[in-house]
């Protein structure tokens, strides 16, 4: 059997993949694992209790914009590395104009406060939870987007299981915010931005084995 041959006989019967089939097998996967985290927060967390405050004021706003955004180019960064022909995203480059921004207000922040103040900025009143709490609930998106994968090639495995457990990080972290009532940049910088890490490092650790094809 000559090489034409062989690769005839390997694709007979391949259906073609749908189009955005990708796109919607990650969406249907960040859809389940965000609603079992969103009950995860509204029934073990729950909601702040000044909610309908909150949302009129800058904090809040502050954080789902940084969470959103962390969360939005490391989905766009696992997909792209969902294709076998991938060997590296340009997404994850991204991720320095939200963390950049963020740093900017948060030192803004900083320059106004009293330095007497900037230790109560920085940790709250809740940083000893805030990142294994982002980190817990990151878990049932991360597993939806494994589940996700079980029908893509990826060839960075590491980098795929790190961009995927950003992703989830990042997603976590902006549903967790419904629970936290910290209000310090600075303080979502550091634990937030912590918990997401962790989330990648997880991501990265397990991700050779779980999304090996």
């Amino acid at each position: 059997m000559n090489t034409d041959d062989l690769i005839n006989s390997l694709s007979a019967g391949v259906r073609p993949l749908a189009r955005h089939a990708v796109e919607r097998r990650l969406g249907a996967a960040l859809a389940l694992g965000g609603a079992i985290t969103a009950v995860m927060v509204v029934l073990g967390l729950g909601l702040r209790s000044d909610f309908a405050t909150a949302v009129h004021g800058y904090a809040i706003w502050m954080k789902w914009a940084y969470t959103l955004s962390l969360g939005v180019i490391a989905i766009l960064a696992t997909r792209h590395l969902a294709r076998p022909e991938a060997t590296r995203s340009d997404w994850l480059w991204l991720l320095v104009i939200p963390v950049g921004l963020l740093a900017a207000v948060a030192a803004t922040e900083l320059a106004r406060a009293p330095q007497s103040h900037w230790l109560a900025m920085w940790l709250g009143d809740s940083w000893r939870q805030c990142s294994m709490r982002v980190l817990l609930l990151s878990v049932p998106i991360f597993a939806g987007l494994i589940w996700a994968f079980r029908r893509f090639a990826p060839t960075r495995l590491r980098l795929t299981g790190a961009a995927a457990g950003l992703a989830s990080g990042g997603w976590a972290a902006l549903l967790y915010s419904f629970h936290c009532g910290e209000t310090s940049a600075f303080f979502v910088l550091t634990w937030y931005t912590l918990g997401m890490v962790a989330a990648a490092g997880f991501g990265a650790l397990v991700g050779p084995r779980l999304l090996r094809w």
